[in-house]
């Protein structure tokens, strides 16, 4: 089998930490497959270089790029020589040697193509190619980086371009689980979930898989399967929904886990005349502001007015408020209203497709919890929930337990 197996940060910490994985990788070798493997910087170095960079007062473009990129080369010929060291032939290749071409966004590059004929040639030669993740190079010939979690997109991109017959990732958790541990203490493991189910789990703040990873793995159809570095036990594979005509014991379960998003918070637009053109005027200016929003509600206007609101991570509250605040003289709106202090809960499932009921099995839990419901969204598969934070984990222990996902 030709495996694609992608190491994260927290796996490549230290000496140590590589030698172990490059350890897991020479006997995958030894197993008769032919690994690939993507790295990680080591664990706390890009937040390292980070504030490295921003002590020069830059957080992007082209220079902080090359900056971050370092990270990545050093595990790559890390993990290269430590596998050398073990006899086994290996040469680690940086985003522009492996032929990574991006586009020239600086710190969230988007991969426009990948040239695979020499990785293949390598591997062909028997030896181990290790590349460093995260970081591309534009047409022009400069050094990008992917954004957080990029080198799962780096793995998926290079299982896609070889057509690898798996593409592992390994982390420092067992799998997808059914919520967090951390708040449920009965969570378990995931042993399948299908793409849609862990795109919108990643999108709800699940930091086992990036969530630009899965879309592009769903678009190539590249077999994700999440595993931990640490030990030998199997993990969650990431598949399409009902795969290999198998009867759809996925459909029979209605949630497959509860996320829960602590960083919240929400902005509302008062008294703002109601016209056509009011949603564009008021996103787009936050849009170029770098201000990603979530939940939107609109009130139906009375007496031309109208109210509409949308939440966002807390963090960008006070550049929100403030481009709010001057679309609010421009619009002619009453006022501008925010609070902080907000949770999202949300249910997720594909089994919700063919199941009516659902949200007001998620409502009537929350009810009996007392919680109060400021905000819902909903998709095909999922349900959000806006709440007060201060009920958060109650609320996702109460969904977990109502929906049966205990261990």
């Amino acid at each position: 089998m030709l495996i694609v197996q992608k190491y994260g940060g927290t796996s490549v910490a230290s000496p140590a930490h590589i030698r172990r994985v490059a350890e897991r990788v020479a006997a995958t070798k030894h197993q008769g497959h032919q690994p690939i493997v993507i790295v990680s910087a080591m664990a706390g170095e890009t937040n390292r270089l980070v504030e490295l960079a921003q002590a020069f007062g830059a957080r992007h473009g082209r220079e902080v790029d090359v900056l971050l990129a370092s990270g990545e080369q050093v595990t790559a010929s890390l993990m290269a020589l430590a596998l050398q060291s073990l006899g086994v032939a290996a040469r680690s290749f940086l985003g522009y040697q492996a032929r990574m071409i991006t586009d020239s966004s600086h710190s969230r590059a988007r991969i426009r193509q990948l040239d695979a004929s020499t990785l293949l040639q390598v591997v062909d030669q028997g030896t181990i190619p290790v590349i460093a993740g995260f970081q591309g190079v534009d047409q022009a010939g400069n050094i990008t980086t992917l954004g957080r979690g990029g080198s799962d997109t780096s793995a998926v991109a290079v299982a896609a371009a070889v057509k690898a017959d798996l593409c592992e990732i390994y982390t420092d958790v067992d799998g997808v689980y059914t919520s967090d541990p951390r708040v449920c203490p009965d969570a378990r493991k995931i042993s399948r979930i299908t793409y849609d189910e862990m795109m919108e789990l990643a999108s709800l703040g699940a930091k086992v898989l990036q969530i630009r990873s899965v879309e592009l793995a769903n678009a190539h159809g590249v077999k994700l399967h999440v595993r931990n570095s640490h030990n030998q036990e199997e993990g969650t594979m990431v598949v399409a929904d009902n795969p290999h005509g198998e009867p759809d014991d996925l459909e029979r379960v209605v949630v497959t886990g509860v996320s829960l998003d602590l960083d919240q918070a929400r902005l509302t637009l008062i008294g703002a005349p109601s016209k056509p053109g009011l949603q564009s005027a008021v996103f787009g200016p936050l849009s170029e502001a770098g201000i990603v929003v979530d939940v939107i509600v609109q009130n139906p206007p009375i007496d031309g007015r109208t109210n509409l609101s949308f939440t966002l991570s807390e963090s960008d509250l006070p550049t929100a408020n403030q481009t709010l605040e001057n679309l609010a003289k421009q619009l002619s709106a009453q006022r501008v209203f925010s609070d902080s202090g907000l949770a999202k809960v949300s249910i997720v499932g594909v089994g919700m497709r063919s199941h009516s009921g659902v949200a007001h099995r998620m409502f009537e839990l929350l009810a009996a919890s007392g919680i109060e419901i400021l905000m819902i969204s909903t998709s095909e598969i999922k349900v959000s929930c806006v709440i007060a934070r201060e009920h958060g984990e109650n609320a996702a222990r109460a969904l977990h337990a109502g929906f049966g996902l205990a261990g």
